[in-house]
């Protein structure tokens, strides 16, 4: 097993982790299981929004054994309420809702609290103004020591640039896949899980390019929910590409996007969770999604570098994949960021490096014009 850091907070993740959301309706033994397999795999990172008292109680009772190793992710607004779940900012429900999660975990803190579920740009400065004395609570739970650091979970790119700003949010559960990356920045779900009408343009929407980039530089780290954008993903009768990815694509996608730590898939079994796991041991073919977004329109992805690889090796040992990632986070900026220059000048061949001789642009899925990128790379960092 892989292991990140969590950006700044001092724990490191593992890169495969547990999004406990498909437990609901197993039993005991069921849920145990899974942790126990999760265990085995060394993974350690643990996501639990549900509010219902029967999965958190199976959750908690799982974990107890073994408490000391994991990360949790506990959610603060997340409520059960006449018996079904309900996101409030109401601290009248909000905070018998977050005792009831360290009770039924069996644990007095969670490592990361996470602000539950805020996809609009206005309820985030609200929350963040006082509004409710909503995030007063979270740093209340903060200083007394029942939250290790402070997240967010969203899946709006705008509202995750807002978090990652402001200096408070430390990590962030993000929805990250191919289809999503592609797609308007929303606060409405159903733009995310609809028919992928939206799913145009000429790559990776700005609004999430700039996220990654801005968590990258900042050092937020990003939890990945979502990887399979619901399953749809690994159906070729519903994914947006007309064919399956298989997990490890999914998740090697999800891995390679800057400032992504962990993620975190949900299993309904002990073989789904065996799925998600093969990625460890999976070969670089294997893993490749780029011979299967190369396939998507031309419009979409033409042009395009994923950092995928597939235009190594480099008869001038150039990292490519690497040098167009420290790039890409740089030219969202008048200049380049003093940690990208760092970063990038620590390499042991930088773009200037490039002789153009053209053998990698006949390796790339995606038509990626790399001399000329590697030349404008050079002429930005000096080197």
């Amino acid at each position: 097993m892989e292991y990140r850091p969590l950006g700044t907070t001092g724990l490191k993740a593992s890169v495969i982790g547990f999004g406990a959301e498909w437990i609901e309706g197993m039993d005991g033994d069921g849920v145990r299981a899974l942790v126990d397999r999760c265990v085995g795999a060394g993974v350690n990172i643990v996501d639990c929004w549900m509010s219902d008292p029967a999965v958190r109680s199976a959750l908690g009772a799982a974990l107890e054994p073994t408490r000391e190793r994991w990360i949790i992710q506990g959610h603060i607004g997340s409520t059960w309420q006449d018996g079904q779940y309900v996101r409030t900012r109401d601290l009248a429900q909000v905070r018998p809702a977050f005792e009831d999660l360290l009770a039924r975990l069996r644990t007095d803190h969670v490592e990361l609290g996470m602000i539950h579920f805020v996809d609009d740009s206005a309820e985030f400065r609200a929350i963040m103004a006082g509004e409710h004395g909503f995030i007063d609570y979270v740093r209340e739970l903060k200083a007394a020591g029942k939250v290790g650091h402070v997240g967010l979970s969203t899946h709006n790119p705008e509202v995750a640039q807002l978090a990652a700003e402001c200096g408070e949010v430390e990590v962030i559960l993000f929805s990250v896949n191919p289809a999503f990356d592609l797609m308007p920045a929303s606060d409405d779900l159903d733009t995310l899980f609809g028919d992928y009408s939206d799913v145009t343009g000429d790559g990776i929407e700005p609004v999430r390019a700039r996220l990654y980039a801005t968590c990258e530089q900042r050092g937020v780290a990003i939890t990945v929910m979502k990887g399979y954008a619901g399953g749809r993903l690994l159906s070729a009768e519903t994914s947006p590409f007309g064919v399956a990815l298989t997990p490890a694509q999914c998740l090697h996608y999800a891995l390679t996007r800057p400032a992504v730590a962990s993620v975190l898939a949900g299993y309904k079994s002990v073989a789904q969770l065996e799925e998600a796991l093969a990625y460890c041991e999976a070969s670089a073919e294997e893993r490749d999604y780029a011979s299967v977004l190369a396939g998507a329109p031309q419009h979409a992805w033409y042009g395009q570098c994923t950092y995928c690889g597939h235009c190594a090796p480099c008869a001038a040992g150039i990292n490519i994949a690497l040098v167009n990632k420290y790039a890409d986070l740089a030219a969202l900026h008048d200049e380049a960021p003093s940690s990208v220059q760092a970063h990038y000048e620590a390499l042991s061949a930088t773009a200037g490096c490039c002789t153009g001789c053209g053998a990698c642009e006949a390796r790339c899925p995606f038509g990626v014009a790399i001399a000329a990128r590697m030349e404008q790379t050079a002429s930005l960092f000096g080197c």
